[in-house]
């Protein structure tokens, strides 16, 4: 095993090379904030875009192993706590330009590099999406090419209830979830269990959890090559062979419903029909609950967004929700949803707009307002477009 610099135990990635067969090395990057459940932030951000990069260019890794400390979660979500301060610390100085932010300028700048870098990897990466897998986790998760669920793991995109969107590229992904799901999922913040996880296309396969450790063992028995097509084919294979079935969950068993009720062009008339349904579905339930307690105004630009975004390549989706999550740092209902929620947690935001009504098409027009010109957006060098890989 060979450790890399930034591997010692207070660092917030672990970083580690183990010897694998055929004189090739796999790289292992451990998500190392526990006790926040591995909330994402701009430190992670930095290592995770500078080791996945010098991995990309090692020839001798053969493969990426993404995971995450302790056993409750992956990551469930960004570092909300810092972008609070600096959205306080941006009003209180009467800043009135996106661009002022600094601290969420960068942070959503790496945070989006390094999910793009992970959709676009040459090599496997395999993540394993135990426990919680929320918001910014998603965004990691997304883009592997090997994305594995246990029985704990649990999906959702719970953005309306701190007044953001499904940013991290969930305007790219939600859409292709089947049916009208995607749209359901971004309105309710409905949590997903590793069955759905795998139906909506934001996993590939259930493992055990009990088995990880063994899975973990056989990577190292490979022979890998310096052929990368051929080293995802051999690492699909041995996830398969480790592969159990997953229960089906509660988003294919309500599909039907859920296409229904998300049908049409009219957001009003969609979220009328959420919230006024008749059910003794506990999940349906919850996800109105979600809904009513929710920033309209979040609602809005998820719905807005998805539709923005038809026909986009990843990247430009990404530069569409770097704009929006800069005006929604700026003068959205981030700071008050993160307020009411981790900070004097009373759970009563005061959402402005306060209705769905006052959440026009109009006012969502302001979030994608940019202030650069294309060739100066801060993320125009994000390359090439992404192919699209079936994400059914």
């Amino acid at each position: 095993m060979t450790a890399v610099d930034t591997n010692v135990a207070e660092a917030p990635v672990l970083f580690e090379e183990r010897a694998a067969g055929n004189g090739t090395r796999i790289g292992i990057a451990t998500l190392n904030a526990p006790r926040t459940l591995n909330g994402f932030s701009l430190p992670m951000a930095h290592l995770l875009l500078k080791q996945l990069n010098a991995w990309a260019d090692d020839d001798g890794i053969a493969l990426v192993v993404l995971q995450g400390a302790g056993e409750k979660a992956f990551c469930a979500g960004g570092d909300l706590h810092s972008l609070y301060q600096s959205m306080l610390a941006y009003r209180e100085a009467g800043h009135t330009d996106i661009r002022e932010n600094d601290y969420a300028a960068e942070f959503f700048d790496v945070e989006y590099r390094v999910d793009y870098l992970i959709h676009t990897y040459a090599k496997p990466i395999l993540c394993w999406g135990h426990g919680i897998v929320m918001g910014g986790g998603i965004g990691l998760m997304s883009g592997a090419s090997h994305r594995v669920v246990s029985e704990r793991s649990k999906l959702a995109f719970p953005e309306i209830t701190v007044g953001l969107f499904p940013d991290v590229g969930g305007s790219w992904l939600l859409p292709r979830v089947p049916g009208n799901g995607g749209l359901f999922l971004a309105l309710t913040g409905a949590l997903l269990n590793p069955g759905d996880a795998i139906y909506a296309g934001l996993a590939d396969v259930h493992v055990a959890e009990e088995r990880r450790s063994a899975v973990f063992d056989a990577l190292l028995q490979v022979a890998w090559s310096a052929d990368a097509a051929r080293n995802h084919e051999r690492l699909s294979q041995l996830l398969l062979s480790f592969a159990s079935d997953a229960a089906t969950g509660p988003l294919l068993a309500n599909a039907a419903q859920v296409d229904a009720l998300c049908e049409g062009d009219d957001l009003a008339a969609i979220v009328e029909r959420i919230s006024t349904l008749q059910t003794d579905d506990a999940w349906l339930q919850a996800a109105q609950k979600t809904l009513a307690a929710g920033a309209p105004g979040s609602a809005r630009l998820a719905f807005e967004l998805q539709r923005r975004s038809a026909g986009q390549d990843l990247a430009s989706v990404y530069r569409l929700e770097y704009i929006t999550a800069l005006h929604c740092a700026a003068h959205g209902n981030f700071a008050e949803g993160i307020r009411a929620l981790l900070i004097d947690k009373d759970r009563t935001p005061s959402w402005n707009p306060a209705t769905l009504v006052d959440a026009s098409r109009a006012w969502a027009d302001t979030f994608f307002a940019s202030p650069w010109a294309d060739a100066a957006h801060p993320l125009a060098d994000l390359g090439t477009p992404v192919a699209e890989r079936s994400l059914a």
